[in-house]
C-alpha cells in the first residue's frame, strides 16, 4: 500500500516524507543471497561429486542382485534346509583359510547361506570373503568379497567407498564431509529466498532465458530441499569430525547403541563387549552352531539372522537380526557355547530414542529402509542436485554476461542486518562451526578474504579518487 503526501500550501510547507522503514528480512535476504551464491558457488564441485556417486550407489542394491545372482541364488528350491552346521563344513572344505567370523542362513527359500571367513590373503582386514552355500545341497556357489554390515558384494562396495572418500581412505573422507557440511546451508538458504520471492516471480511456464533458468532451479530446489537437508544431516553422523562431535554429544546423554553382552557367564547388562568377531576356524564351539541358533529362535528372532562365534574361550555366541528394511529387525541374544542356553537378550525396542534415529535415519539414507522405492528416491533427489548445480552455474554464467564474467553479490550485506538480528545470528553460527568444523573453518576463511578483498578495493577506490581530485577531473 502507498501513501501520498498532503499538497503544499502557502500557509502549510510541504514537508520530506520519512523514509520507509525497512523490515528485518529485507536487510537479511541480500545476506542469505550472498551466503547461497558464494556457497553454492565454491561448493557445487564436490557436491556433485556426491551427487553422482550417490546416485550409482542408489542403483548398486539392484545391479548387486543381476551381476550376483549366481551367488546370490540357488537353482532349484527344496524341500528342507540342511542344517547350518554341515553347510558351514562344506563352506570350510571349499575354503580352509582364514577363520569363521560370521554364519548369516539363507533368509528366504531361494537364498544362499554365507559363511564370512576373516584374515584370509589377499582380502582387505576390514573384509570378509563371503562363501556362499546352497541351503538344500551344501554345494558352494562361489565366493566373494564383502564389506560392511549390510553384506556389500564387490560392485556395491567399490561405488560405496568411491562415494564415501574417493577411494583415498581417510584423508578422501574430508570432501564428503565437507560437501554434507554445507549441502543443508545452501537448501535452506536457496528455500528461505524462494519463498521470500513474490509468486508472480516464481513461475516458469512462459518465461524464457535466465528467468525460466531460476524458475526451474528454485521450484526444483524448493521440492528437494527437505530431502537434501536430510541427506545431510544423516551423512554428518558417521563423518570424520562432525560424527565425532555427534558421538560424544549422544554419549553424554546416554543415547548411543548398546550392545547385547557377549560374555559366556552372562549378566544381563546391556554393555557388553558387542558382536567381536570370532577366531575359532569353523565355528564349532561347545553345543554347535545349530543349537544356538534353535536358542535364538526360541527367543523370537526370525530371519535374516547372523550368528557371531565366541571370540574367545570366555565368550558367547552372539546370535542378531540384520533385517535394515523396514519394519527393522535389530533383536540380538547370547548364547553360552557350553550349555546353549541365552545368557542375555537385546531388543531394538529397547533401545534409546537417538540410537533409533540413527539407525532409521543412516538406513533411509543408504536405501535400505524401504527397498526398492526408497532407492528410486534417492536416485531421484541425486539427479535433482545433478540439474540444480548445472542451473546453478548457468546462472552464474548469463548473470555476467555483457558486463564481469559471473557478476558476484556486492559485499556489506551483514552490515544491512539490524544488531539484535546480527548478534544472535553470529553466535549460531559459531556454535554451529565448532560441531561442524568442515562448515566452520571454511566459512571463517571466506570472511576473512572477502573482508581483505573488500578493503583492498575500498583503498584502491580512494586513492583513484584522490588522484583525480588532485588531477581537476
Amino acid at each position: 500500500m502507498t501513501t501520498t503526501s498532503p499538497a503544499s500550501t502557502d500557509e502549510s510547507p510541504a514537508t520530506a516524507a520519512p523514509p520507509p522503514t525497512r523490515g528485518r528480512w529485507s536487510a537479511l535476504r541480500p545476506l542469505v543471497l550472498r551466503l547461497h551464491f558464494y556457497a553454492g558457488l565454491f561448493v557445487a564441485p564436490f557436491l556433485l561429486v556426491a551427487a553422482t556417486t550417490g546416485l550409482l550407489y542408489a542403483a548398486s542394491f539392484q545391479a548387486e542382485k543381476l551381476v550376483y545372482a549366481h551367488e546370490l541364488t540357488v537353482d532349484d528350491v527344496g524341500e528342507r534346509k540342511l542344517p547350518i552346521s554341515e553347510q558351514v563344513a562344506a563352506a570350510r572344505q571349499a575354503h580352509p583359510e582364514g577363520a569363521v567370523s560370521a554364519v548369516r542362513p539363507s533368509p528366504e527359500d531361494d537364498a544362499t547361506t554365507r559363511v564370512m571367513l576373516s584374515g584370509v590373503e589377499g582380502v582387505d582386514p576390514g573384509h570378509t570373503l563371503a562363501v556362499f552355500v546352497d541351503p538344500y545341497t551344501a554345494k558352494v556357489r562361489g565366493a566373494l568379497e564383502q564389506y560392511g554390515s549390510s553384506g556389500a558384494l564387490p560392485l556395491r562396495t567399490w561405488i560405496d567407498e568411491f562415494h564415501r572418500d574417493l577411494h583415498l581412505g581417510e584423508t578422501g573422507r574430508l570432501y564428503s564431509e565437507f560437501a554434507a557440511s554445507w549441502l543443508w546451508v545452501i537448501a535452506s538458504a536457496g528455500l528461505v529466498l524462494w519463498f521470500s520471492r513474490r509468486r508472480a516471480r516464481r513461475k516458469v511456464r512462459g518465461t524464457t532465458g535466465r528467468r525460466r533458468t531460476l524458475g526451474l532451479h528454485g521450484t526444483v530446489g524448493a521440492w528437494a530441499a527437505a530431502g537434501f537437508i536430510f541427506l545431510s544431516a544423516t551423512g554428518l553422523t558417521w563423518s570424520t569430525y562432525a560424527g565425532a562431535n555427534i558421538e560424544e554429544l549422544r554419549v553424554s546423554l546416554d543415547q548411543t547403541t548398546p550392545s547385547v553382552s557377549a560374555s559366556a557367564t552372562g549378566g544381563g547388562e546391556h554393555s557388553g563387549h558387542g558382536a567381536a568377531a570370532g577366531a575359532g576356524g569353523d565355528a564349532a564351539h561347545g553345543v554347535g552352531l545349530d543349537k544356538v541358533l534353535a536358542a535364538a529362535r526360541a527367543k523370537g528372532l526370525g530371519d535374516p539372522v547372523e550368528i557371531v562365534p565366541p571370540a574367545d574361550a570366555s565368550s558367547a555366541y552372539v546370535v542378531k537380526q540384520v533385517q535394515r528394511s523396514w519394519p527393522e529387525k535389530q533383536d540380538s541374544v547370547a548364547v553360552d557355547p557350553a550349555t546353549g542356553e541365552v545368557t542375555d537378550v537385546l531388543r531394538f525396542a529397547d533401545y534409546p530414542v537417538l540410537a533409533k534415529l540413527s539407525r532409521w535415519g543412516i538406513d533411509l539414507h543408504t536405501g535400505s529402509l524401504f527397498g526398492l522405492p526408497n532407492q528410486i528416491g534417492l536416485m531421484l533427489l541425486a539427479a535433482s542436485l545433478i540439474l540444480l548445480i548445472v542451473w546453478g552455474y548457468r546462472m552464474w554464467w548469463r548473470r555476467g554476461r555483457g558486463s564481469a564474467f559471473g557478476r558476484p553479490i556486492p559485499r556489506g550485506a551483514w552490515q544491512q542486518v539490524p544488531p539484535l538480528l546480527l548478534v544472535p545470528l553470529l553466535a549460531a553460527v559459531a556454535v554451529l562451526g565448532y560441531f561442524l568444523p568442515l562448515l566452520g573453518i571454511p566459512l571463517a576463511a571466506f570472511v576473512a578474504l572477502d573482508v581483505v578483498l573488500g578493503e583492498i578495493a575500498h583503498r584502491r577506490g580512494r586513492r583513484t579518487r584522490t588522484e583525480d581530485a588532485a588531477a581537476g577531473v
